[in-house]
């Protein structure tokens, strides 16, 4: 079986960079403009997120972060992995990694807002696998037609 290592990281190191602008791209492709609500690579290197790459054998293979929203509530952002990881079981332990992490950081709600496009499906399957549920937009997001709202609670 094929070991994963997921560890806080720089979003603005060169090859995450690389991998954050794919992220960008397919958001851009996928959603319109007003709706593609990805942090860069300064915002993710905020106080207020705990940023994380999966590595196999030192190559990034996906990227995943927890933002701060409150005291017992964080954000899931900037779930991707690259396109020859996928289908590999990388998302899910990124997903898996982020709850654990949220859970020891003590918040007891974790939420996300995905897309509603076909693109996103396999992304919005994912969540629902590991118990996310519908909510309501939450912290500044608003509902259209384009966004999906999931929470969980921890």
């Amino acid at each position: 079986m094929t070991r994963f290592t997921v560890l806080p990281d720089d979003p603005r190191s060169p090859d995450v960079r690389t991998l954050l602008e794919r992220h960008f791209e397919f958001n851009h492709k996928h959603s319109p403009p007003e709706d593609v609500h990805a942090l860069d690579a300064a915002e993710l290197a905020g106080d207020d997120v705990t940023f994380f790459t999966i590595r196999e054998d030192g190559a990034v293979l996906g990227m995943g972060a927890l933002k701060h929203l409150d005291r017992s509530h964080a954000e899931v952002k900037s779930m991707h992995t690259t396109a020859t990881a996928r289908g590999r079981g990388v998302a899910r332990a990124m997903l898996a990694h982020l709850v654990e992490t949220a859970r020891a950081l003590g918040y007891t709600r974790i939420s996300l807002e995905t897309g509603n496009q076909d693109a996103f499906a396999p992304a919005r399957a994912l969540y629902m696998s590991l118990g996310f549920v519908p909510c309501a937009a939450f912290n500044g997001y608003w509902d259209d037609s384009t966004s999906v709202f999931l929470t969980i609670e921890l």
